[in-house]
């Protein structure tokens, strides 16, 4: 491969990850300045996404619509584990803010590698066991875990950011299924997203029910006549989501996987470089150090795969 071929991956593959990185401050700017509910949030960006696959494939890819009927029960399992997950996401963000909610989701890199030996029975080298240790302690001092008065002061932005991180190790491991079932990523991503967008409409009409106790589908149309507020909602289910992932899978055809999941690994840097200019999140200094043993945790991590 050609040094300009590798050049031109790197630089798509940052633009994915810059990409990515909004996607925490994004939700905690809905969040904050129009208290947008955190499902209704959850659903309109999943729905989004659905919306943009379905004009990207109708446009560039045809052909990759069909889903096999044998794989639709898998299907909506694969979505019903994306729309918690996405739920989650937005709860941690609302939460913790962007910068501690992103390196907090990245514990999924060392609870797949644990899920990945349970399940599929997968021997732990030296390193990896070391980069699983560096991870989940990083996560203990980026949530404050290790302090009993964390969990009187903010236990539910402990929790959801944990399962954050848990969540997405199930997803990734069911997209690895997929891949073994010979599910195109494209075709996966458009049901496993449209299914998602189903499942969050009737947790928005369960949590009005049953916990906020509000007319039903009166919080779906929280925005009202805001247009930036709409026009921010569509831009985060369309840009960091589907941009960030479709630069990405692009990237890994000028670099190895392994490269590209690298570059990836600077997303909570970034996260962290925008809260601060956008939104005046500050980590702590016991909070970066978190952060980097994450990080050194999840590229050890890399390497031993």
């Amino acid at each position: 491969m050609t040094h300009s071929s590798k050049s031109r991956g790197y630089i798509i593959a940052l633009t994915a990850t810059v990409l990515w990185s909004s996607t925490g401050i994004i939700i905690s700017y809905l969040s904050k300045n129009y208290q947008l509910p955190s499902l209704v949030l959850a659903f309109w960006r999943d729905l989004f996404v659905s919306f943009g696959m379905v004009v990207g494939l109708l446009l560039f890819a045809r052909p990759r619509f069909p889903l096999d009927r044998t794989h639709w029960g898998f299907m909506v399992v694969y979505g019903f584990v994306l729309a918690v997950f996405n739920s989650m996401w937005t709860f941690s963000v609302q939460y913790n803010g962007a910068a501690v909610a992103t390196v907090m989701a990245f514990s999924s890199p060392a609870m797949t590698a644990i899920l990945s030996k349970i399940i599929f029975k997968e021997t732990f080298s030296a390193i990896k066991v070391v980069s699983i240790l560096l991870s989940l302690a990083g996560i203990v001092f980026v949530s404050g875990a290790y302090d009993p008065s964390a969990w009187n002061l903010n236990p539910l932005g402990i929790i959801f950011g944990l399962l954050t991180g848990l969540l997405f190790a199930i997803y990734n491991l069911q997209g690895k299924s997929a891949s073994d079932k010979s599910i195109d990523s494209w075709t996966a991503l458009l049901y496993s997203f449209s299914i998602a967008t189903v499942f969050l409409f009737f947790f928005n009409i369960g949590s009005d029910l049953f916990l906020t106790r509000q007319p039903i589908f009166e919080d779906m149309l929280w925005l009202g006549n805001s247009v930036p507020g709409w026009g921010l909602l569509f831009f985060l289910g369309v840009a960091p989501t589907l941009g960030g992932f479709g630069l990405y899978t692009l990237s890994i055809r000028y670099l190895s996987p392994t490269t590209a999941n690298l570059i990836a690994t600077l997303e909570p840097a970034f996260t962290a470089v925008w809260a601060y200019f956008l939104l005046n999140e500050i980590l702590t200094g016991t909070q970066l150090f978190g952060g980097l043993l994450v990080l050194i945790g999840v590229i050890l991590l890399r390497f031993s795969d």
